[in-house]
């Protein structure tokens, strides 16, 4: 019995000596759209989900929850987006807004432009107006995109550009087959 115990602490103590000196490996969270893009597919794929599971959380999902829908494990998105999210009574939440980088789509003359943005009231922006999009293809009704007339949305570097609203545009553009709300993130581009 004696001699286990001593086993097993000098396995602990051998382990514990063979990782001094071993910083714990942090994954880099990317901040610019040269760094997300120099990153794995894979691992562009994977922030894109962190992103998604921070706006679930946001709306009140648990973070268990909202990662299993993304395909992530919560231990990756805690750690990733971290920055975004706060432990209250044992639970994360999200914070009220966040300065995560997201990839996105936005429509242009041009069709779609990706853009990068570090403001989740803007990302928002360009979720609000991909879904009015969305609308007006579906039913005609172009109600919803009439609140983004005129508007524009900033990108990472403060560069603004103008949401498309001009209708026989987005009608050419969606007989192209350039819209669906899938393609708003970068991944879409894939």
């Amino acid at each position: 019995m004696k001699q286990k115990r001593h086993n097993k602490a000098h396995r602990t103590h051998s382990s514990r000596s063979s990782l001094r000196g071993v910083k714990r490996r942090r994954e880099k969270v990317p901040t610019t759209a040269r760094q997300y893009f120099s990153m794995p597919e894979k691992d562009q794929e994977t922030w894109d989900s962190i992103a998604h599971v921070v706006s679930r959380v946001r709306e009140g999902v648990s973070i268990t929850r909202a990662s299993e829908e993304f395909g992530i494990e919560p231990k990756i998105a805690i750690d990733r987006g971290r920055a975004a999210l706060r432990k209250k009574s044992g639970r994360y939440v999200a914070t009220k807004t966040d300065r995560l980088l997201r990839v996105l789509a936005i429509l242009s003359t041009k069709g779609r432009t990706l853009i990068a943005t570090r403001d989740s009231r803007q990302a928002s922006l360009v979720g609000g107006h991909w879904a009015a999009v969305q609308r007006y293809l579906q039913t005609g009704d172009d109600s919803a995109l009439l609140r983004f007339k005129g508007k524009r949305v900033a990108d990472a570097s403060g560069k603004r550009h103008l949401f498309l609203t001009d209708l026989k545009e987005l009608d050419r553009q969606a007989a192209a087959g350039v819209l669906s709300f899938e393609s708003m993130y970068a991944g879409g581009a894939r």
